[in-house]
């Protein structure tokens, strides 16, 4: 079986491990829209110390800047406007509102598939028979 490409996994939302078992219960707009405590496919544990994920908070942060620039710039490009600062600013504040569970994901899939360096793919456990199970 083919391995599973690191950007559809990524994307998906699954584990970097195993890159089959889901991150997270529900879709982001869910109300179960939580982290999954092991993957459900290799059991890998997510949060890898405790208090592990605050550092998805500054990955965050940089999410939110770059949507918003790209959201400003959007809406200059769409209005035109120059002289409303609460055009932009109504516009920037409901798009943070509307990408946070987004970036409520991905800031996690970021810390753990690229900055986090105790975790790494494991292609014998990318198939669809779960380990160690008959």
């Amino acid at each position: 079986m083919p391995q599973t490409p690191k950007s559809w996994a990524m994307l998906k939302c699954k584990c970097p491990r195993c890159r089959r078992g889901d991150m997270f219960q529900g879709g982001p707009y869910s109300f179960s829209n939580k982290i999954n405590l092991n993957c459900p496919h290799c059991n890998l544990f997510f949060e890898i110390e405790p208090g592990y994920f605050y550092a998805a908070m500054y990955v965050s942060y940089a999410l939110n800047v770059g949507e918003a620039i790209g959201i400003a710039m959007l809406t200059y490009i769409i209005t035109n406007n120059q002289d409303s600062p609460w055009l932009y600013l109504g516009t920037l504040i409901l798009g943070c509102l509307v990408l946070a569970p987004i970036n409520f994901r991905y800031s996690r899939v970021i810390l753990l598939y690229w900055l986090s360096p105790k975790i790494h793919y494991q292609s014998y456990l990318d198939t669809d028979d779960i380990p160690g199970k008959s």
